[in-house]
């Protein structure tokens, strides 16, 4: 479960919510039964929390969002999304320490 600053993403608000975004957005593509996700779940929740306005963080439940999924070829997960004016600039596989995470994001600021 996300946090309150951590945005739940879909098939229907993916494009709406990642194109009206301003600051550099952050995809988390997770599943409950991943435990890599599950260990990510609280870096990426602390990033969003101390990084309100800054950047945009995201989660993608790739069992409840298939075509985003498909549309980003995301075969493992976790995967990571670093998005900058709706485009896709970097993309990750696996864990991913929280400094790397704010180092990636800060260069899309």
């Amino acid at each position: 479960m996300a946090s309150e600053n951590v945005v739940e993403l879909n098939d229907s608000n993916f494009d709406s919510v990642i194109s009206a975004a301003t600051e550099p957005v952050l995809v988390d593509f997770w599943a409950p039964w991943c435990a890599p996700c599950r260990m990510l779940s609280p870096v990426v929740d602390e990033i969003a929390g101390e990084n309100v306005g800054k950047f945009k963080i995201t989660k993608v439940n790739v069992d409840e969002a298939p075509i985003v999924s498909e549309k980003f070829g995301v075969r493992s997960i976790p995967t990571l999304l670093f998005i900058k004016g709706g485009e896709k600039k970097d993309q990750t596989v696996g864990l991913l320490g929280k400094a790397e995470i704010v180092r990636r994001l800060e260069a899309l600021a």
